[in-house]
């Protein structure tokens, strides 16, 4: 049985989108034949006074959960010091004289995990380390402004990162816009685009049920909404001009938010705006019926920030059925994946007056709607769903580690292997 240690900061039962799209990838590994042992921090991330033991078995997975102080996550020194004491475990965790993995699959939370790769391969060559790349760092930091790209410090993060990706054996990004910013380090490395996947996933577009639709939109005859995190990478502005066009069609935004940016949106909303409201997050448990409810979901992305960030809500959207209105880049992977498959529209800059037009058109044909549902939900199945990428990544992870002989075979036997799992 091929062996992978997983390197992130957080993992089940903490409830961080990331973190259970990292936990769900441990125990799909476990599920395809592999020994995996996780190693987050003992720590809640919302709630750092949440202290989970410090061992344990999840779904199969091995959990080894490394001491940490229970500084802020979402303080800017608590974060930098979690960071620090993080890698350092980590990195000491290679001149250990236990077995090596043969696979190490490092995370981006904390910020520059990848910097623990330059350790492993000295002190343990012969396995093979994989950085997944959900957020790009340092350029995050250098687009929040907490670090100049010129000054002395932000060269030496550049340097150092650049060291860290020439160590991997292979780098797995969520988009092309963000291959895009990584091939610049020009590492020799294997790369490869395998998407965050859905937290729900049906079988078939998810209908409208009426009494949590008039919880969420009222009297609204037509429902947009923002589900999600609302941070420093994303952005409301062009949302806002639109949104303020539909006044009088009877649509409603919904705003169901959390994270740094959201008092700046609600402050940004004034008294005129009486189509716009806020909704409380709701328990994973709920977030099914609460999605279900709108006709459209909107995803945000500043246009600064493109490449370094690919927002997870899109995939959780087309899931249920629903098309996406993406504020954002048009070199944005995911403008081009809405454009390329159809479902959904992209709002740029000084776009509003033409998208408000496209989408009063599609929300007054009801023939146009279910055609629209049926494509999302077509295209997540064939090629975003968690059972597509998470064969992926076996077959990526057994490439790494078996010769081209046993990889052919290997890999043919899976494909029959994993059509029979769930």
């Amino acid at each position: 049985m091929p062996s992978a240690f997983v390197f992130y900061h957080y993992l089940y039962p903490d409830e961080v989108v990331s973190s259970i799209h990292v936990s769900e990838l441990c125990s799909g590994l476990v599920e395809r034949g592999w020994t995996v042992t996780a190693f987050p921090c003992n720590r809640g991330c919302r709630d750092e006074t949440i202290k989970y033991p410090p061992s344990g078995r999840w779904k199969g997975v091995n959990i080894s959960r490394i001491w940490r102080l229970p500084l802020r996550q979402a303080s800017g020194l608590g974060r930098v010091l979690n960071a620090c004491w993080m890698l350092t475990r980590w990195a000491s965790l290679a001149v250990r004289k236990h077995n090596a993995p043969d696979v190490l699959i490092v995370g981006t939370d904390p910020i520059l995990s990848v910097c623990v790769a330059p350790f492993w391969k000295l002190f343990k060559p012969k396995t093979k380390i994989v950085h997944w790349c959900f957020d790009l760092y340092p350029e995050a930091i250098f687009a929040d402004g907490l670090l100049r790209e010129t000054s002395s410090a932000g060269k030496f993060l550049a340097w150092a990162v650049r060291k860290s990706y020439a160590a991997c054996d292979a780098i797995v990004d969520i988009g092309s816009c963000m291959r895009e910013r990584l091939s610049r380090y020009q590492a020799n490395t294997q790369t490869e685009t395998l998407v965050p996947w859905a937290l729900v996933e049906p079988n078939e577009p998810l209908e409208i049920i009426e009494k949590e639709r008039e919880e969420v939109f009222g009297g609204a005859r037509y429902g947009l909404m923002y589900s999600g995190n609302f941070g420093r990478a994303h952005s409301y502005g062009e949302l806002l001009e639109l949104v303020r066009l539909l006044r009088d069609d009877e649509i409603q935004l919904a705003l169901s938010v959390r994270g740094n940016r959201v008092l700046e949106l609600q402050q940004a909303v004034g008294n005129e705006d009486t189509n716009i409201h806020f909704l409380p997050f709701v328990p994973p448990e709920q977030l099914e019926s609460r999605l279900r409810s709108a006709d459209v979901h909107v995803v945000s992305l500043q246009q600064e920030w493109t490449g370094m960030v690919v927002p997870s809500k899109f995939f959780g959207a087309l899931a249920i059925g629903r098309p996406v209105l993406f504020c954002g880049s048009e070199r944005s992977a995911v403008a081009k994946w809405i454009k390329e498959f159809e479902i959904g529209w992209v709002l740029p800059p000084g776009g509003a007056n033409e998208t408000a037009e496209e989408l009063r058109n599609f929300l007054k044909s009801p023939i146009d709607m279910k055609s629209m549902r049926d494509r999302c939900h077509r295209v997540y199945q064939e090629h975003f769903s968690k059972l597509s990428v998470q064969n992926q990544w076996h077959k990526l992870l057994t490439s790494l580690v078996t010769s081209p002989a046993e990889d052919l075979a290997t890999v043919s036997d899976s494909d029959h292997i994993m059509a029979d799992l769930p």
